[in-house]
C-alpha cells in the first residue's frame, strides 16, 4: 500500500463521460474519493502527483487478450503479458481460454484466476471457453464472476473450433451469459487455401496470401449466420475482432450500447494496418482473422464514429520471434500489442478527426457497459482508481529494449507515436511510472453485474 493514506492528482485534463475538462482527483483506500476542480489537502498525508496539463483517462479496459499461461510460457505469462499492459495504460483485461489445458472446465478457469491473484499487475477476468460438448459446464458460469463464454467458430491459436452446428444452437438457446466469438467460415478458408496451395505450392504462400485465404467472404458468412442465430435466440452475443467493410452492415448504429444484445469489436491492428503492410511485415501482421485492404480499414474507422463498432481491443497474442519468422504456412497468427494500444488509438483518433473522448468511450466506457463490469471504466467517485495519464506533447518511439512482453518484440518497433503513457494507477497504487513498473502489484478479479 501506499504509505500517503490519500493521493492527489493536480492540474489534470480529464477525458471522462464525453467531456474534456480540468479537474483534480483525490484517491483514497483504491478508490476515488473526490473530483472536483481544485482540491486542497495536507500535504502531510496526501501524496501530490502533478498532471502537469496532461490527459487523465479511465484505466483501458482490453476485452481480448491471450496472456499465453498455462501451457504456453516460453511466449508470454500473466506476470509478463500484465506488466505489458499497464505500461500502455491498460488497467483490467479478459484473457482467453486456449491455452494448454484449454479452460473449458470452471474446475481449470478457477486455476488460472487462482494463478492470476499471485502474479498478475492489472485486474483481471477469464472466459470459459465453448467445445462441441461442454454444454453443461457452459451453464454452471457465474454472470457475477465470469466475463463470457468464448466459442471459436473459425480455427485460431489451440485446438477449440466448434464447428457442431447442434452444439452452436443448443449453446446461443440454453446459455444464459454473455457469448462472444471468432468468427471465420473454416470450409471457405479451406478451399482458399487448397486453391493457393495448389497454385503456388505449400512453400511458396507468404504473409500476402494470408488475406485470400482468410478472405471477406468467409468472415461474412460465419458472422452473419451466427448473428442469424444470436436473434432468432434472444442470446447477447459479441463479435470479436471485425475486420471487414461487408461485415458492419451486420450491426445497428441506432440502438444505444445499454440496449443492445449483438455487438462488436475492433482490434489495434485491423484498424492501423492493411494488406500494403505485408510486404514490409510479413508474418509480423499475420492475424486471424487477417489484416485486409485499405478500403475496409478505412469502413472500420468510419464504424469507429457511428456506433457500429462497440468497443476496441487488442487480441493481445505474443508468440517468440522465432516462431513467426517461420514459413508463412507454419508461423503462427497473432501478435503483441497490449503495451502501445493506447498510443495508436490517439494517433488514429488524430489522423481521422475522431474526438479523444470517442476513444476512452470506445476502449474504458463501452467495455465496461457491454461486460457489465462493476465500478470501473469511468472516472467517477467511489469507483476503483483505475487511472491512466498520458502526455500529449511527448512522442514515443517504439523500441526493444523497452518492451515488457516476455517475446521481445513489437509489430510497432521503431513506430513514433505523438504521446506516451506516463503513470498507470491500478486500484489506487501507482503501478506505472515513466517506463518503470514500480510499487505492490495491485491487480483485482473483475466483478460483473448480472443484467
Amino acid at each position: 500500500m501506499n504509505k500517503f493514506p490519500k493521493q492527489l492528482i493536480k492540474n489534470a485534463l480529464l477525458v471522462n463521460d464525453g467531456k474534456i475538462h480540468e479537474a483534480d482527483i483525490l484517491i483514497r483506500d483504491g478508490r476515488i474519493e473526490r473530483i472536483d476542480k481544485s482540491i486542497s489537502t495536507d500535504k502531510n498525508i496526501v501524496k501530490i502527483i502533478d498532471a502537469n496539463g496532461s490527459y487523465v483517462f479511465p484505466g483501458i479496459i482490453d476485452s481480448q487478450v491471450h496472456f499465453r499461461e498455462p501451457g504456453l510460457t516460453h511466449k508470454g505469462d500473466i506476470k509478463s503479458e500484465s506488466m505489458a499492459a499497464i505500461a500502455g495504460g491498460v488497467t483490467s483485461y479478459i484473457e482467453q481460454p486456449n491455452t494448454i489445458p484449454s479452460a473449458t472446465t470452471i474446475k481449470e478457469l478457477e486455476k488460472k484466476y487462482s494463478r492470476a491473484a499471485l502474479v498478475s499487475w492489472a485486474n483481471y477476468s477469464f472466459n470459459l471457453g465453448a467445445t462441441n460438448d461442454n454444454l453443461e459446464e457452459l451453464k454452471l458460469a457465474s454472470k457475477e464472476n465470469i466475463a463470457g463464454i468464448k466459442i471459436f467458430m473459425g480455427s485460431s491459436t489451440g485446438n477449440m473450433l466448434v464447428d457442431d452446428q447442434m452444439a452452436i444452437e443448443r449453446i446461443f438457446s440454453e446459455v444464459d451469459h454473455q457469448l462472444i466469438a471468432h468468427c471465420e467460415d473454416e470450409s471457405t478458408i479451406k478451399k482458399n487455401l487448397e486453391k493457393l496451395t495448389f497454385l503456388k505450392g505449400e512453400n511458396g504462400l507468404k504473409a500476402s496470401d494470408h488475406p485470400l485465404i482468410r478472405n471477406a467472404e468467409g468472415c461474412y458468412l460465419s458472422s452473419s449466420r451466427a448473428i442469424a442465430l444470436a436473434k432468432k435466440t434472444g442470446a447477447r452475443f459479441h463479435v470479436y475482432h471485425i475486420s471487414t467493410a461487408i461485415e458492419l452492415d451486420l450491426f445497428d448504429a441506432a440502438i444505444p450500447l445499454k440496449e443492445k444484445k449483438i455487438t462488436s469489436e475492433a482490434c489495434v491492428h485491423h484498424l492501423w494496418f492493411c494488406d500494403e503492410d505485408y510486404l514490409r511485415l510479413g508474418n509480423k501482421i499475420k492475424w486471424n482473422p487477417a489484416v485486409k485492404t485499405k478500403l475496409d480499414r478505412s469502413a472500420l474507422r468510419k464504424a469507429l464514429l457511428d456506433g457500429r463498432i462497440d468497443v476496441v481491443s487488442t487480441d493481445h497474442a505474443p508468440h517468440t520471434f522465432e516462431e513467426k519468422m517461420q514459413d508463412y504456412y507454419k508461423a503462427p497468427a497473432g501478435g503483441p500489442l497490449i503495451q502501445h494500444s493506447l498510443s495508436a488509438m490517439i494517433d488514429i483518433a488524430k489522423l481521422n478527426n475522431i474526438n479523444i473522448t470517442r476513444i476512452v468511450q470506445l476502449m474504458c466506457h463501452n467495455q465496461a457497459d457491454l461486460f457489465r463490469i462493476k465500478e470501473r471504466g469511468y472516472l467517477r467517485e467511489g469507483y476503483h482508481a483505475d487511472i491512466v495519464i498520458v502526455d500529449p506533447s511527448k512522442p514515443l518511439t517504439v523500441n526493444k529494449k523497452d518492451l515488457f512482453s516476455k517475446c521481445l518484440w513489437s509489430p510497432f518497433e521503431n513506430q513514433t507515436f505523438t504521446s506516451r503513457v506516463t503513470h498507470t494507477f491500478i486500484n489506487g497504487e501507482l503501478n506505472y511510472l515513466n517506463g518503470k513498473v514500480i510499487g505492490l502489484r495491485s491487480g483485482h478479479r473483475l466483478q460483473f453485474a448480472r443484467k
